[in-house]
Order: structure tokens, then C-alpha cells, then sequence
């Protein structure tokens, strides 16, 4: 792995380092989701309670900056300036560029309609059917490895030709076994797998990052 994409992960292993047998499946994931991204693809992401929480924040680090600047295209810089000169050029200095995610928790209107009038356990399935392609990636989040609506969207991914990325604890649960990667924290109580959680999505940001807006 480049060394610029490395020193993250060095970072991560030196603040936590318990997270060092980690090493090898988040150097996996995030190939995965480089390919994935390099061919216009994008990050469908789910969870429950905390890890609901997290879905949303990974897509906020992705969507704008995280650490480094994201500016715009010049040549679209032009054209936000073409269409309209004034609201324009305060766009061409605000927007950021993003990288993809969907948090398959944020759409309250479409999840509770189909709790109600469907499937509770088919919510993020439904979702990844409709958002999904083949070349994107599904990341489910599970301290226990064995959410069922989380089990149920890998189903969906998989049939559509989306890797599957699982981010759980130490004991994987079934959401391992159908991944194309697991990471799996050292941990086994929820909120110590959460605590754990929090600082290997932020390194995958960060590598991200680094490889598609860095220097």
C-alpha cells in the first residue's frame, strides 16, 4: 500500500493499539471501496441504534471535506458562474466535491412506509434495492454480526453484484460469514465494539480521502 494511504493506518494502530489485528481487513475494505469509487460507484451504508448513528456520520466525512479541502473543478467552477453570476460565484467557493454515501437510515417517510405496509425486517433491503448497482458497496453495521434487517440488505447485495463490506465484533456473528471483509473489533460488549467502531471508519475516511482529494 502507498505510504500516504499507509501512514493512516499506522496512526490508527499507534492511538489503538488493540485495533492492530484489524490491520489486514481495513487495508481489504478499503481497496474495495477505492475500486468502487474510482469506477463511479457508491457507499450504501446501514446499522441500528448507535450504529444507525454511524451510517449517517460516515456519510457526512464522505460527502464534504473531512480533514483536507475538496474544492471544485475549475470547469465547473465556470459553468455554476455561466448559469447564474452571482449565486454562482459564491457556489464555485463553497461547494466541496464528495465521495458517494447513502445512510439507508436517513429516509424516514420511505422506511416507515414500508415497516408499515410491507416488512419491518426487509427496510434496508428494500432501500439497496432501489439505490443499489452492481459496483457499489454495501457497508452493514452490527456489534452482533446477526442483525436481521442488516442480513437482509447483504442478501439484496449480493444478488445485484454489490461487495459487501461488515463492520462488527470480535465474535463476526453470520454478517462475517457473508462478507466479502469483516472487520472485526476486539471487543464483545456493544458500546466498547461502538468505541472501536468510530475510529476505523474515520481511517477509512481518511484514506479516502487522501487518495481521491489529496495532494
Amino acid at each position: 500500500m502507498d505510504h500516504r494511504l499507509q501512514k493512516h493506518i499506522d496512526s490508527l494502530v499507534s492511538r489503538y493499539p488493540e485495533l492492530s489485528v484489524c490491520e489486514m481487513d481495513i487495508k481489504k475494505a478499503y481497496d474495495i471501496l477505492e475500486d468502487s469509487y474510482s469506477h463511479d460507484g457508491k457507499l450504501l451504508i446501514a446499522g441500528n441504534g448507535g450504529s444507525a448513528a454511524d451510517s449517517e456520520h460516515i456519510a457526512g466525512e464522505l460527502m464534504k471535506r473531512f480533514k483536507i479541502p475538496r474544492p471544485v473543478p475549475e470547469s465547473f467552477k465556470e459553468k455554476l458562474i455561466s448559469v447564474d453570476p452571482v449565486r454562482g460565484e459564491l457556489l464555485s467557493m463553497n461547494l466541496e466535491r464528495g465521495l458517494m454515501a447513502i445512510p439507508l437510515v436517513a429516509h424516514e417517510a420511505l422506511s416507515t412506509a414500508y415497516i408499515n405496509d410491507v416488512d419491518g425486517l426487509g427496510v434496508f433491503a428494500q432501500q439497496l434495492y432501489g439505490f443499489g448497482r452492481a459496483g457499489d458497496v454495501f457497508l452493514g453495521i452490527s456489534t452482533s454480526g446477526n442483525s436481521k434487517n442488516v442480513l437482509s440488505a447483504t442478501v439484496v447485495a449480493r444478488a445485484l453484484g454489490i461487495k459487501v463490506i461488515g463492520l462488527t465484533g470480535k465474535n463476526g456473528g453470520e454478517l462475517a460469514n457473508v462478507s466479502d471483509v469483516a472487520i472485526k473489533v476486539p471487543a464483545t460488549e456493544t458500546f466498547m465494539i461502538q468505541e472501536m467502531h468510530l475510529p476505523v471508519y474515520h481511517c477509512l475516511c481518511l484514506m479516502l480521502e487522501d487518495r481521491f482529494f489529496g495532494e
